[in-house]
């Protein structure tokens, strides 16, 4: 029953005090980057769905950005480097932009299925990478 009444109740808030008894509510940053990467897979695959493009092509291509791995065959820090350019938002986000711009909307699934992967990736806790070795992300320094 103590249990039940300790405060705080969720591990992923912390409370910091704001000056005499006044205390705030924070989440982890850590927290919140799964909680965006979700939300950005949940935007992209809503948005997807309005295109009425081919689920069949989504799962086909939702796992191709992992290719920018084979970065990682010249060395660590072009694998890097690499990775982290397939890794951004900003490159699908770019992609899409650009192709709404210049009225080719026909081929934005493409971004989106690229975007949703980044939100799946950043949702399960992968993240971009630093040139030390694979496994160093900017979850782990968050």
């Amino acid at each position: 029953m103590v249990a039940l009444l300790s405060w705080p109740p969720v591990q992923w808030l912390s409370f910091r005090p704001l000056g005499g008894n006044t205390r705030i509510a924070t989440m982890k940053p850590g927290l919140l980057l799964h909680i965006e990467g979700a939300a950005v897979l949940l935007a992209a695959g809503f948005f997807y769905h309005q295109l009425h493009a081919s689920w069949l092509w989504f799962a086909v291509l939702f796992l191709t950005p992992d290719l920018f791995i084979l970065g990682y065959l010249t060395n660590k820090r072009a694998g890097a480097a690499v990775y982290n350019l397939g890794h951004t938002y900003t490159v699908p986000l770019l992609l899409l932009s650009v192709l709404w711009l210049f009225w080719q909307a026909s081929y934005v699934w493409i971004s989106l299925i690229w975007l949703a992967h980044l939100g799946f990736d950043r949702m399960l806790g992968y993240g971009l990478k630093y040139e030390t070795a694979f496994k160093d992300t900017h979850f782990q320094r968050v």
